[in-house]
């Protein structure tokens, strides 16, 4: 199972020792054990409150409390209150992102989110248990084994439905239009997400999607590039639709498959100005050099925007589609003492140009948007994305480039009418509306730069 909005660009560090003489240093040890900040004095101040209240829950909770829970969700309730893609792991949760990373994990195979405080099906990935079973997206989940699901979070959803192959998970389903929920019995298996999906669309225009940013990214994109070069492509679709992300730099090597060695894809800025890292390109001295037209929406996110926007930048691709998700920022992945870890903001990125995309997203040089739904229709095969982006997550970073509308507050109870819409993507490329703008675009192409003739002026003058 993957949650569409947590798949972040991260930077993995080698495990380090931090020592925690007392019990005052364990929340704030991740940082300033490791050097990494300063602890201000009022941090201690603030600290004597926390280990009086651990005090009286000590001694005063009606049953004896574990303390490497409480320790737990002292640590995941600090980190959570920073940013949308900040957050703590358990051990399991911390083995299991090292399982995702390399692309394969054991569990059901749905992507989840929440719609109206219940948790519910985005999408089923193709050909995993949770597809094979008849599960759909819009569908509720109401129970996961004996638990309900009411206040229940995507992290605690997540660990309840992974586990070992060929163990088997109850959960209860609600679909509008059914008379009452249905229980299903999913055998979960190893669920492999192919990272590079590739054909011919016709006989010179290749088309690759790249579904996620892993670490066999890069070498999946070289076997299908060399494939279709030898079907004779003369042009490439690029497809990033939908693809929240992974690996920083998966996304700089995917990059250097089309831009000039020793090219700036993108740069780090951390809390201090000093605090500056360029990613450049690797690889040949010449690239690729046929046109290409990239494909973005709303769900394509971190290490996907980032390689639209090196592509924009360097006049290396006509970007084709509708805003991005907008999250500008970089996760650094610390391991902690007993098996855990937390993934912590540590920067925002920039385009070679110096563009902040964070709230703002990468916006398409032609727009082209595809229909949007509420609901699923049952036994559709179309691929449907909820329409959310970083703007709409709670505690988000502000773009420090641009001002800011301030957020309205939300009320207690939604409204049907703000229900988050889902854009359908039709599963035959010939209905596919962006794909085949991208192939008219490219139709009339000889060199790279003929892709840019389509811009229209406005596009092309920034208005």
């Amino acid at each position: 199972m993957q949650n569409h909005l947590e798949d972040d660009d991260m930077i993995r560090i080698n495990k380090k020792n931090v020592l925690m003489a007392a019990l005052m240093l364990l929340l704030i040890g991740v940082l300033i054990g490791q050097g990494f900040v300063q602890a201000k004095p009022d941090t201690y101040e603030e600290l004597k409150t926390f280990t009086q209240a651990l005090e009286l829950v000590r001694r005063n909770y009606v049953e004896d409390p574990n303390s490497k829970e409480l320790m737990q969700g002292a640590i995941r309730g600090m980190v959570s209150s920073l940013d949308p893609h900040s957050s703590y792991m358990n051990e399991r949760s911390f083995k299991e992102m090292n399982m995702d990373i390399k692309g394969e994990f054991q569990g059901v195979g749905i992507q989840i989110g929440i719609k109206n405080q219940q948790l519910t099906i985005i999408a089923p990935i193709e050909d995993t248990p949770g597809f094979r079973a008849g599960l759909a997206a819009g569908d509720k989940i109401m129970k996961i084994e004996d638990d309900w699901t009411k206040d229940m979070t995507i992290e605690q959803a997540v660990d309840k439905m992974r586990g070992p192959k060929n163990t088997k998970v109850r959960i209860l389903i609600y679909r509008e239009g059914w008379d009452k929920p249905k229980e299903f019995k999913i055998t979960r298996d190893v669920i492999k997400v192919m990272s590079v999906k590739s054909e011919m669309l016709d006989n010179e225009i290749g088309y690759i999607k790249i579904i996620q940013f892993q670490g066999q990214t890069a070498e999946e994109l070289e076997k299908a590039l060399k494939g279709l070069e030898a079907k004779g492509i003369k042009k490439l679709v690029l497809d990033l639709r939908n693809d929240p992300g992974g690996l920083l730099d998966a996304s700089v090597d995917v990059s250097s498959k089309f831009l000039p060695k020793d090219s700036l894809v993108v740069y780090l800025q951390g809390r201090l100005k000093t605090d500056r890292k360029d990613f450049l390109t690797s690889g040949p001295e010449t690239p690729r050099e046929f046109p290409i037209v990239v494909l973005v929406n709303t769900g394509s996110a971190s290490a996907s925007e980032i390689v639209a926007g090196a592509l924009q930048d360097s006049k290396r691709a006509v970007i084709v589609g509708t805003q991005t998700f907008g999250k500008g920022s970089v996760q650094t992945v610390f391991p902690l003492e007993g098996g855990g870890g937390i993934r912590l903001t540590t920067a925002k990125y920039y385009t070679p140009s110096g563009r902040s995309i964070q709230n703002v997203g990468i916006s398409p040089d032609i727009e082209v948007k595809l229909p949007t739904v509420k609901e699923a229709k049952e036994g559709s095969t179309d691929s449907l994305h909820v329409v959310v982006r970083e703007k709409d997550l709670d505690r988000h970073l502000r773009n420090d480039t641009i001002k800011e509308e301030k957020k309205k507050e939300k009320p207690e109870t939604p409204a049907i009418e703000d229900d988050f819409m889902m854009e359908v993507t039709p599963k035959e490329k010939k209905d596919d509306i962006q794909i085949q703008k991208a192939v008219e675009i490219l139709m009339s192409a000889v060199k790279a730069e003929d892709v840019f003739k389509n811009i229209p002026a406005t596009a092309k003058s920034g208005k």
